[in-house]
């Protein structure tokens, strides 16, 4: 495994810039997740990596080598693409050793890489098939059984999830993180599907239009965004805002828009306080609303009017119609009866609030 860096790399099409001056340091044996929406640049810059895009400025480094005109062969990478990109007329077997055996290796040392990854992987009774007698699942295990047989020093997983369905999806990612353990390899992962971000990355990258917003651990960005942007991306359902006017009345601030008013703790109102502005954007993440008033006076109540309810079995996702804002509360019990139109009490902890600036977005800290 390797160390791999990208420093200040830039990639344009003519003169339009589709990744903007990402600077990345991956540490040999980490499992790095880039994410973000469709045209964030996030699959641009793995191809990169991965040597099957040009790089239009900056450096990267593979280990402690520069391999910006380096061709993807010679770069000691294997990638895992979203439409697995097997051969249609081989067998399971001669997918898995084909790249073994183009580089001269030995058929006696082709037979026991390929018996060691077909045993991790599940595939052994399946090697003298053809991929179109294969499900979905089992593809893409030959696609990651393909990479595990070379031993390479870098995986890149382009989407690799994307076409799986829903059951399947949260079994590959369990199977994924299950080989980390087996095959501890440095590994870059793209996917614009913040549930495999958050439980595959030991650091996530966030990215939007060629920039990347914040790199962190997955608790990191989920309780500290650093802007409107990564907040809103990561979490489901997403985090509400609001518009709020700060007040301060006898020593204790409030954020208040309309009918709408949550007292802030001493330490939260100090930073706000700091930042200087009075109207800043809230943000309440879904799961910290509650349903009802709290009895030891722990949180902060509002009202709001009951618009949509969805029925999970093991929760309930409400939409609400607060201070002219739609705010979703999830977790609510199953068997909490709400009707749209009808009026509720919510309330919420007010240190789990987080306020970002009103015209640059980022999070007030």
């Amino acid at each position: 495994m390797a160390e791999v860096t990208l420093q200040d790399v830039v990639k344009k099409y003519g003169t339009f810039k589709v990744v903007h001056e990402v600077n990345l340091n991956i540490a040999a044996g980490e499992f790095v997740v880039l994410v973000g929406p469709s045209g964030c640049g996030k699959s641009t810059t793995l191809r990169m990596i991965a040597g099957l895009e040009n790089i239009s400025a900056g450096t990267i480094r593979i280990g402690d080598k520069v391999v910006n005109d380096v061709p993807p062969k010679d770069r000691d990478i294997a990638m895992v693409f979203q439409n697995y990109a097997l051969y249609q007329h081989m067998t399971v077997f001669d997918n898995l050793a084909f790249g073994l055996r183009n580089r001269k290796v030995p058929e006696t040392e082709i037979t026991s890489a390929v018996t060691r990854a077909t045993q991790m992987l599940g595939l052994e009774p399946l090697l003298a098939r053809k991929p179109f007698q294969l499900s979905g699942g089992q593809q893409q295990r030959v696609a990651l059984g393909r990479c595990i047989v070379r031993r390479p020093q870098v995986f890149l997983f382009d989407e690799p999830l994307s076409n799986l369905d829903a059951k399947l999806r949260a079994q590959m990612r369990i199977e994924i993180k299950a080989l980390r353990e087996r095959v501890p390899t440095t590994s870059v992962y793209v996917t614009h599907d913040q549930v495999e971000a958050m439980t595959l990355g030991d650091r996530v990258v966030v990215m939007k239009d060629g920039w990347i917003q914040q790199i962190g651990t997955p608790l990191q960005i989920y309780n500290r965004p650093a802007n409107r942007f990564v907040a809103s991306f990561i979490g489901a359902p997403a985090m509400n805002f609001m518009k709020v006017e700060l007040v301060e009345e006898l020593g204790v601030m409030s954020a208040q828009a309309e009918d709408f008013k949550v007292e802030l703790p001493l330490e939260q109102a100090a930073v706000l306080r700091k930042h200087g502005a009075k109207m800043v954007i809230l943000g309440i993440r879904p799961e910290h609303i509650r349903f009802g008033i709290p009895s030891d006076n722990s949180g902060s109540s509002f009202s709001g009017v009951v618009t949509v309810t969805e029925q999970l079995g093991s929760e309930q996702v409400i939409a609400l119609n607060v201070a002219d804002s739609t705010m979703m509360a999830s977790r609510i019990s199953p068997e909490t009866e709400v009707s749209p139109h009808a009026s509720v009490q919510m309330w919420v902890d007010a240190k789990t609030l987080q306020f970002f600036d009103d015209k640059t977005e980022m999070a007030i800290r």
